[in-house]
């Protein structure tokens, strides 16, 4: 590894700091000025929830000392004045299903919500059903004070209309108020269309009440093999109302130190939440947003007998104008993480998909996903499409390549003069004038000191876009390649039955060859490089043995589709090399032309960057001159 190449790591490292202390920056700054828009309603709402909580406290507590307890709990024999209420609350339960081609979404008449979700042509990692909701794993309701502090979830609700597309249920306050659910299925659609319909309920709701809560709390299955992987994409989102350029969430790309749980309390408003599985969601949009919110999260052990994934909570805030017949929209979304179908929704659901940030996301949103799906069209091999995916990208950035081995081959021929500067000025006082006679060396024989790291600089993009949209990519979810059998996640030639601390539980062939791949590309690349410096042979020995042992135990866990990226990444970096060093590099030449240039003095002339450097120089040594001469008049 030589000097440009140190230099290009440090700059990389550089940039990518002040690329997160930027992204930081501007998000703080959007979060705040929708927070003051939004301050007046967040105040009302969660005054309202403080009079609603109390309420309920106060109703249980009477509840309590009337009834008794039993297990710690209220023991409600007769809870509700409302005889309506009392009814619906005692009532037995039945299920009624919404069916397309798509989705078989089971719904009860116990809180009129969905009691499982089943999403048909896509299965489970043992090959089971996938359902995205599974029975007793999800609570959905509206909590409202009517005469007393209610959830809607523990009522029965009466069944009016029922079919494959359309499900309507009531809960009766009254002969004549009532709180309608409305379910609406299209045919081939993942959304369902939820109305919130409450007739003559102004005769049971304070006048002063005009809004109410809605209530979930889900249990998300684990649908995907290897834990950490599938916990490292999960979380849950929520999306401001507007054109935002992403989505918030509760963290993700966290793995276990989300164990703990995590919580965020959203006091402005808020279009949707996602309750976001590795491949699958379960969204919740409302059409005139939610006030505010509280949203949370905490993943299960990955020893759960039920094998679920995490526990996730939303409690949102409506706002509505009261009036005798009221209609309140929202939107479910039950389906996959695939980019084109959340974004035919036109909802911004599309963000979810985590494709990093925003140069990142950009370069996988506008060049990437474009690409990988039109060779999709032609092609139903997926190994074969990263093949592809892998040559187009490397044919595109090998100007950049051939560039850098140029600038490589150049300094090469200079080291021997190098060698000489370093002897000349062995000083740490004379850094000064090594570094301006190296200037002068590189100036006079054409030869940039940013030649090397600028195109690698340049090529670190396209690396983390990759890194992001092998994980992130839907299509490759199930889809096996050689012996792999989905390249959505690792691939598993031996199974140990224990975990290595670090490695897994599993040995990866494509991380195998991944890291041999690496091996060889930096003994190919460094072979000519002989340098007689300690650092410099330390530099080399870690890009030659540490680095493939790195990515051997990085790429382990990896989805196969991401490590065979890199392998064919480095692969045709081989080939690269090779075919650059055999018929467009002539080294003899190089060096001929860079010695004859040198003798010549044939410079060229002299840039603004080293005009600037040299004046900073000469400054450095007037003022090094001037603190020697006033030490000498000291004495």
């Amino acid at each position: 590894m030589n000097k440009n190449t140190i230099i290009g790591i440090t700059l990389i490292g550089l940039l990518l700091i002040g690329f997160s202390v930027y992204n930081s920056r501007i998000a703080r700054e959007q979060q705040e000025i929708q927070r003051v828009r939004d301050s007046v309603a967040a105040a009302n709402a969660f005054e309202y929830a403080e009079r609603m909580a109390q309420q309920m406290a106060a109703d249980s507590a009477s509840a309590a000392a009337g009834q008794g307890t039993q297990d710690g709990q209220p023991v409600y024999a007769s809870t509700y004045a409302n005889p309506f209420l009392e009814q619906a609350y005692n009532g037995g339960e039945d299920f009624y299903y919404l069916e397309n081609n798509k989705l078989r979404i089971k719904y009860s008449t116990k809180g009129g919500q969905a009691a499982s979700v089943l999403i048909k042509d896509y299965y489970t990692s043992d090959s089971t059903d996938l359902y995205l909701m599974k029975d007793d794993y999800s609570d959905f309701g509206l909590q409202l004070y009517t005469d007393q502090y209610i959830n809607t979830g523990g009522f029965t609700y009466e069944t009016v209309v029922s079919n494959d597309s359309t499900l309507v249920m009531r809960l009766y306050f009254s002969d004549t108020a009532f709180i309608e659910h409305r379910y609406f299925l299209s045919a081939d659609s993942y959304m369902v269309d939820f109305d919130v319909h409450m007739v003559n309920m102004d005769r049971h709701i304070p006048r002063n009440a005009s809004q109410f809560e809605i209530a979930w709390n889900m249990d998300v299955p684990r649908l995907e093999r290897g834990y950490k992987n599938e916990q490292n994409y999960s979380t849950v989102d929520f999306k401001y109302p507007g054109q935002v350029k992403k989505i918030e969430n509760l963290g993700i790309m966290r793995g276990g130190g989300r164990s703990g749980g995590q919580h965020r309390e959203v006091t402005t408003r808020i279009e949707w939440f996602a309750f976001q599985q590795q491949y699958f969601s379960a969204i919740l949009r409302a059409e005139e947003n939610f006030e505010s919110g509280n949203l949370s999260m905490k993943f299960y052990p990955e020893t759960d007998a039920e094998r679920r994934l995490m526990a996730c909570s939303a409690s949102t805030l409506v706002q509505y104008e009261p009036g005798d017949d009221v209609t309140v929209p929202f939107e479910f979304y039950y389906g996959p993480n695939h980019f084109r179908t959340l974004k035919s929704y036109d909802c911004d659901f599309e963000k979810i998909v985590p494709l990093g940030g925003w140069l990142v996301r950009w370069i996988n949103r506008g060049i990437i996903i474009p690409v990988f799906d039109l060779f999709g069209r032609f092609i139903s091999n997926y190994g074969i499409i990263i093949l592809l995916l892998t040559v187009l990208i490397k044919l595109v950035i090998s100007p950049l390549t051939l560039k850098s081995y140029m600038s490589s081959a150049k300094m090469n021929v200079l080291r021997p003069e190098l060698d000489k500067i370093n002897a000349k000025y062995p000083r740490q006082e004379d850094a000064l004038k090594k570094q301006q006679e190296t200037m002068d060396l590189y100036r006079k024989a054409g030869v940039s000191m940013f030649g090397g790291c600028l195109p690698m600089l340049l090529q670190f993009p396209v690396l983390f876009a990759m890194f992001r949209f092998f994980p992130a990519s839907f299509e490759l979810r199930q889809k096996g390649f050689l012996w792999a059998d989905d390249l959505s996640t690792y691939d598993s030639i031996l199974d140990f039955g224990f975990n290595i601390p670090l490695y897994g539980d599993h040995v990866s062939l494509f991380a195998i060859l991944c890291a041999l791949s690496m091996y060889f590309s930096a003994r190919m690349t460094q072979g000519s490089n002989v340098d007689n410096n300690p650092q410099m042979k330390s530099m080399r020995n870690m890009t030659l043995y540490f680095m493939p042992i790195f990515m051997l135990f990085i790429c382990n866990n990896l989805s196969s589709g991401l490590t065979y990226y890199y392998l064919l990444s480095n692969l045709i970096m081989m080939l690269q090399t090779w075919i650059i060093r055999r018929f467009f590099v002539d080294e003899e030449k190089i060096m001929a032309r860079v010695r004859a240039a040198s003798v010549k003095g044939a410079a060229k002339p002299k840039s603004k960057f080293q005009q600037r450097l040299e004046a900073i120089q000469k400054a450095q040594q007037e003022a090094i001159r001037e603190q020697q001469k006033q030490q000498q008049r000291r004495r």
